[in-house]
């Protein structure tokens, strides 16, 4: 028979261990990472600065926990078929398919008609998404302006959170002047959001100024994986220059390429896709001109390597440049036009900032200090560009 000492000693163990269980459970609860949906009109096989970042975020989450969708068109910018599901651990990737025919890049010009073409079939399939997994999903991270609206509406039937991150300097492309048309649609979008990330201090700036408010904005920053873009003791001889990005007028290509023709003492590489494909194969007849086409990400690093220099001589306001981190990592300077959010990256100690004219491009390639600038690259990219960044994303899901 127990004694009563023995029966209150036994009752204090049963409550310790439902206690214990309980606080087990609740701590299990509080610690449990979120469902994020990425809402987004790019993401990969597409290939581009925003496309790749996008790769390095879901792949971050799905290794930290986070259960994943993304939610994407087939890609928009090529004739790549893939998967409509795609599934991997902690992630799900579903693609839409969707009017292709290169109109994104028809429509660039007119914001407008670029949001008739993204903005429909997304909202549609994401109300379809969410009537399914309503319960499964804790925050929709959107990309972008025309993800953006998709997600405010959707927040209006679902009451999720929502954070927005941006890729760009709107002003160029948009007309951003206080009070203006898409300057007022904008702030009415994004104010309606739990946070917003933007790439640079410029577009932060920009953002303030139409009216989102300030409290709601943060600057946040692209990494790389320096695993893979990372400095290799590649063999040169003749000086050579790098290209990597979009086939596209504002990037500037048809300058570099006839800074190319009249530099025949220099090797110029040209690797991406896009509307001047057949403008850069032209080119690439002359002796020193080389044009490698589309290359995975993943496969960078070698021509990152084998290069003296890479040039990124935009026209346009740009949000930020991953060319120029990928490159920075694997120990190669870079020549960049002093536009947008590339000034916020690119310092003299590891590049030149330049305006993107021929003559500018030419002096600079002729009096780039390589051997001052190469040994800066690696230890600055590791201080600025590590998936630490990261974090900022993180913190905006939690708060």
């Amino acid at each position: 028979m127990e004694t009563s000492s023995e029966t209150s000693g036994t009752n204090c163990r049963n409550v310790f261990v439902k206690v214990n269980d309980w606080f087990i459970i609740f701590n299990t609860q509080m610690s449990k990472q979120k469902n994020i949906l990425v809402l987004t009109p790019f993401f990969s096989p597409n290939t581009g600065g925003v496309e790749t970042h996008l790769d390095d975020l879901v792949e971050y989450l799905a290794n930290k926990d986070y259960q994943v969708y993304v939610l994407t068109y087939q890609p928009l910018m090529n004739n790549i078929k893939v998967q409509s599901i795609e599934r991997k651990p902690n992630l799900e990737i579903r693609r839409i398919k969707w009017f292709r025919g290169n109109l994104f890049s028809k429509f660039e010009p007119y914001p407008l008609l670029q949001s008739i073409y993204l903005v429909p079939r997304l909202l549609i399939s994401v109300i379809g998404f969410m009537l399914k997994h309503k319960n499964d999903i804790d925050i929709i991270h959107a990309q972008g302006v025309s993800a953006a609206f998709v997600a405010r509406i959707t927040k209006f039937f679902f009451r999720k959170k929502i954070v927005v991150s941006t890729h760009a300097v709107y002003g160029w492309l948009y007309n951003m002047k206080q009070g203006s048309f898409f300057a007022r649609i904008i702030k009415c979008i994004f104010n309606g959001f739990d946070q917003v990330l933007t790439l640079s201090e410029q577009s932060r700036n920009e953002l303030i100024k139409i009216g989102v408010n300030p409290e709601k904005v943060v600057t946040y920053r692209y990494w790389v994986n320096q695993d893979v873009f990372k400095p290799k003791d590649i063999p040169r001889s003749k000086f050579k220059v790098l290209f990597v990005g979009r086939l596209i007028e504002i990037k500037g290509i048809l300058t570099l390429i006839k800074v190319a023709r009249k530099n025949k003492d220099m090797t110029f590489v040209f690797i991406g896709e896009g509307p001047l494909l057949g403008r850069i194969k032209e080119a690439a007849k002359d002796d020193n001109i080389i044009f490698l086409g589309r290359v995975k990400n993943t496969e960078l690093s070698s021509w990152y390597n084998d290069a003296d220099v890479v040039v990124m001589p935009s026209l346009y306001e740009e949000g930020y440049g991953r060319v120029i981190l990928e490159a920075l990592s694997c120990g190669t300077p870079v020549i960049a036009s002093n536009r947008g959010g590339i000034k916020e990256v690119l310092t003299d100690s590891v590049g030149m900032l330049i305006e993107p004219t021929e003559e500018e491009i030419t002096k600079a390639l002729k009096e780039i200090n390589l051997e001052k600038l190469s040994k800066n690259c690696r230890p600055y990219a590791e201080k600025m560009f590590s998936s630490n960044n990261a974090l900022v994303i993180e913190k905006a899901y939690k708060e």
